[in-house]
């Protein structure tokens, strides 16, 4: 069970990285052909993209979703491991 709650552990860190790799290739010019680019695109973009929709930019040009997704995957993160500890605890 320890292993699950890990490798769970892991696999929110890892994503946080991406989306946090996400925001700063943003901020730069670059070839978004480049598989490495795509790959973080292709995998952030489904999280991202309907926080985008709750929260239309506008004329600011600052996206926001970034920053809700790294608020709510903390919270799932840390809820998901109280409870997987709670249950490996109780066996």
């Amino acid at each position: 069970m320890f292993l699950l709650i890990r490798l769970i552990d892991v696999l929110f860190r890892v994503y946080s990285y991406l989306i946090l790799a996400r925001v700063f290739l943003s901020w730069l010019p670059l070839d978004h052909y480049n598989p490495i680019v795509r790959f973080i695109y292709k995998v952030t973009e489904p999280v991202l993209a309907p926080f985008r929709v709750i929260l239309p930019l506008g004329n600011v040009g600052l996206d926001l979703s970034p920053l809700i997704v790294f608020f709510l995957l903390n919270l799932l993160h840390r809820s998901v491991i109280r409870i997987l500890m709670g249950i490996a605890i109780a066996i």
